[in-house]
């Protein structure tokens, strides 16, 4: 079982990394204004991203690999928090809405939390 949850990590991390570089402007509107440089960071947001994901499907790599993870996408809890404080209930895209970015939130703490236990297990 902590093999799957692992490979699926990884498999996930590897997907939306790509993603990142496929359809680079759904990423781009996912970026504060205030960080500046969207196409900078989607490029190395999701190159690190492959790179983790890499990490975490090679065994012996997985333990640092997990950690890796975690602490990635705590990173994007800063995406999530600036989404909140935007957030309008009158949006037209449920993410864009308070009920929606929430719903990210616990998503992505579901994600850290999944990265932490694959760390874990493999170490």
């Amino acid at each position: 079982m902590h093999a799957i949850a692992a490979v699926a990590l990884a498999l996930f991390l590897v997907v939306t990394g790509i993603l990142h570089f496929l359809v680079p402007g759904y990423f781009r509107r996912l970026v504060p204004a205030w960080l500046r440089r969207e196409r900078l960071l989607v490029a190395v947001s999701g190159s690190a991203e492959v790179m983790v994901g890499a990490l975490v499907l090679v065994p012996c790599s997985r333990p640092a690999g997990g950690w890796a993870a975690a602490v990635l996408i705590t990173c994007y809890l800063v995406s999530h928090m600036d989404a909140l404080r935007r957030a309008r209930p009158d949006r037209p895209r449920l993410l864009e809405r308070p009920a929606g970015v929430v719903a990210r939130l616990v998503v992505n703490v579901l994600y850290i939390a999944w990265a932490v236990a694959v760390a874990r297990s493999a170490a």
